[in-house]
């Protein structure tokens, strides 16, 4: 007997069952959008992979997001030597012991009086929110050879990298990380600065090494640095800075740069790594071009694990935009651990 659709669903709102053939390997229950007609039953929607649906955000997929982080880290240097806490908020607090617990020498049987207590000074990064807004015509996302998730991951990897490495350097801590640049800055040494202020050795003239050798002055660098934060120290300086360190020689002829001899091995100055960081400034009057110092130890990264990406294909058709953030803040955290070089007379 033949029905129509209207003498099927009327068969079955008066009760009746309508037996149907079920294909090979089919349980015969209503599925796919049979069963949408059939039942109401809800389709399944697939998400855009590594983007929202129109009305929210998802957190980036972590294939995507290992892709991010290790980009940043071979564009944004301070990164890999910083110390990085992944954070549930802006408003991550850390306490750091400012002079240690005091103690006192007593004899067998004197009494022992009260010590003083711990100083303690709380650290809270400034934070702000990076963003990128690449496009990509709706033409480009049909092709099926295009790799939308690779991408993504190196447009929105270069921005990030590049902002972010700017604002460990020298950024001003209003809306975004302070760099250790942007701290207050001394002669003084650590016993007798203020605590949060970074100490700097002059070179000896405005933009030169002045009066003894280069060499002497970046060892006087060095062992400014406290010997608990001299094992993982570097140097951080750019590129103009390197090469002009690599052509002083001491006394006897013999280099001050000692090259790797290893792949992936970063070049010693005095045995020490040497970080390229483009952020930093030249040497010029006055500037701070030479930085020594553990940064696992001094500088702070606080941000959040999650990339957030927003999917947008309304706002500037023919092309879909993909609005990413990512909330990162930074500080210095032990301001013994970081020396600066100054290059001035005083």
């Amino acid at each position: 007997m033949t029905m129509t659709i209207e003498q099927v669903f009327e068969t079955v709102e008066m009760g009746g069952a309508v037996a149907r053939p079920v294909l090979a390997g089919g349980s015969g229950e209503a599925s796919g959008f049979g069963g949408f007609l059939r039942s109401g039953q809800t389709l399944e929607v697939k998400a855009f992979t590594g983007a929202s649906g129109d009305a929210g955000g998802y957190a980036v997929p972590r294939e995507v997001d290992a892709k991010i982080d290790a980009t940043l880290k071979s564009i944004s240097p301070i990164r890999s030597i910083a110390s990085v806490v992944k954070v549930g908020s802006s408003g991550y607090r850390k306490l750091v012991t400012t002079g240690g617990t005091p103690s006192g020498w007593a004899a067998e049987t004197a009494a022992r009086p009260g010590t003083d207590t711990p100083v303690f000074a709380e650290i809270a990064p400034p934070s702000g929110e990076l963003y990128a807004n690449p496009s990509a015509s709706q033409a480009m996302l049909d092709d099926a050879a295009f790799d939308v998730e690779a991408w993504l991951a190196g447009e929105i990897a270069t921005e990030f990298a590049r902002a972010e490495g700017a604002a460990f350097v020298n950024g001003s801590g209003a809306g975004r990380p302070r760099g250790f640049l942007g701290q207050p800055i001394s002669t003084a040494p650590d016993a007798a600065r203020p605590f949060g202020t970074l100490q700097y050795l002059p070179s000896g003239a405005a933009g030169e090494f002045g009066g003894t050798s280069a060499g002497e002055r970046l060892i006087d660098l060095v062992q400014s640095l406290r010997a608990p934060y001299r094992q993982g120290a570097v140097f951080v300086m750019n590129a103009g800075t390197v090469a002009r360190l690599r052509k002083f020689k001491t006394n006897d002829g013999q280099f001050l740069w000692s090259p790797s001899l290893a792949a992936g091995q970063p070049a010693t100055l005095l045995g020490y790594p040497v970080v390229e960081a483009e952020d930093m400034p030249d040497v010029g009057a006055n500037s701070l071009s030479i930085a020594f110092g553990n940064f696992r130890a001094g500088y702070l990264i606080a941000e959040r694990e999650e990339t957030a990406i927003l999917r947008d294909p309304y706002s500037n058709k023919p092309f879909v935009s993909f609005y990413a953030t990512k909330r990162v803040g930074g500080c210095v955290s032990n301001s013994e651990a970081i020396k600066l070089m100054k290059f001035a007379a005083s």
